[in-house]
């Protein structure tokens, strides 16, 4: 398997494994946005994970922004809206993928 498959198997993993644990927190819960908004606030293990997170994000944007500036690879920028609606289990690796096509 060359290591292009593998971003798109773990861009996939990262999209679909993350989202099964918050579709289901989210149907015991009434859909409910303020309470998940809480529940990212419920300790400060999931508080320190949830900004580690959040600034993970803002960095992989940086980084995705500046490399398409130079590189020219536009569609690289589908990463983003993956990386915010998603996470960034799915936004990193898909960025990879993008970023490993020849151009």
């Amino acid at each position: 398997m060359r290591l292009r498959h593998l971003w798109l198997a773990l861009a996939l993993w990262g999209a679909v494994h993350p989202m099964v644990h918050m579709l289901g927190w989210l149907a015991g819960n009434g859909w409910s946005l303020p309470g998940m908004i809480a529940a990212w606030q419920a300790n400060g293990a999931v508080t320190g994970l949830s900004w580690d997170l959040v600034i993970t994000a803002v960095t992989l944007t940086l980084w995705i922004l500046a490399e398409v500036a130079v590189r020219r690879n536009w569609t690289a920028l589908l990463a983003i809206p993956a990386t915010f609606l998603i996470g960034v289990s799915c936004g990193l690796p898909l960025y990879l993928w993008f970023r490993s096509r020849p151009i």
